[in-house]
């Protein structure tokens, strides 16, 4: 029998860390909830989950170094998943109210409001992943995921130009307007839906990212 792998979910204050340790325990990993430094860059993987606004989840993640955590791990390949808007940080800057906030910038690309008749978009939509998608392993196409957000990334603006880089898989859905819904890329992956409020199919793909820590 093989050793459960370590996940530490970041505590930064600004995200339901007891659903995701709950579900995360459920799909076979070992959990702690913490915000010391030393603990979460020797995860086998770090969660960094995010409700909320994205100018006050990036003081807050500033405040307890999650930003310099989530960089030291990436520059050694170490792998960090993001959550809602734990997944919006990363990219370069947010737009809410008019108010422009900078993110971790791991990708380029701006989080701007969600254009449809009705936001917040909240509840269960299906998304367009990749067929060779790691993450979405063994789903079916029609599978739900929960969405609670009123903001989005409508653009993918990373280009890859080396033939050594692997392209990251960039997966989509449509809520008024198209938006990306998750990426995969190298150690970081991210998804703007809840995967610990997805039931079966949320469960399905936090395995699919514990295994491979």
């Amino acid at each position: 029998m093989t050793d459960r792998k370590k996940v530490v979910v970041f505590d930064y204050g600004f995200g339901n860390v007891r659903s995701a340790e709950r579900a995360l325990a459920r799909a076979g990993a070992e959990v702690e909830i913490t915000g010391d430094y030393g603990t979460a860059m020797n995860a086998d993987g770090l969660l960094v989950p995010g409700v909320g606004a994205f100018a006050a989840c990036m003081t807050g993640l500033r405040k307890a170094r999650g930003d310099w955590v989530v960089e030291r791990r990436l520059a050694g390949g170490r792998p960090v998943m993001g959550i809602c808007v734990g997944m919006q940080i990363l990219f370069g800057r947010g737009i809410e109210h008019g108010v422009e906030a900078e993110g971790l910038d791991e990708w380029p690309g701006t989080v701007g409001p969600l254009k449809a008749d009705v936001v917040p978009h909240m509840g269960w939509n299906t998304v367009e992943a990749p067929e060779d998608s790691r993450l979405f392993a063994g789903l079916p196409a029609d599978a739900r995921y929960y969405f609670v957000h009123s903001y989005a990334v409508h653009d993918w603006e990373l280009r890859t130009t080396s033939p050594a880089m692997a392209a990251p898989e960039v997966t989509w859905a449509t809520h008024g307007e198209r938006f990306v819904a998750a990426v995969e890329n190298g150690p970081l992956w991210a998804t703007q839906f809840h995967p610990e409020k997805s039931g079966d199919a949320g469960a399905q793909l936090l395995t699919n990212w514990i295994s491979t820590l």
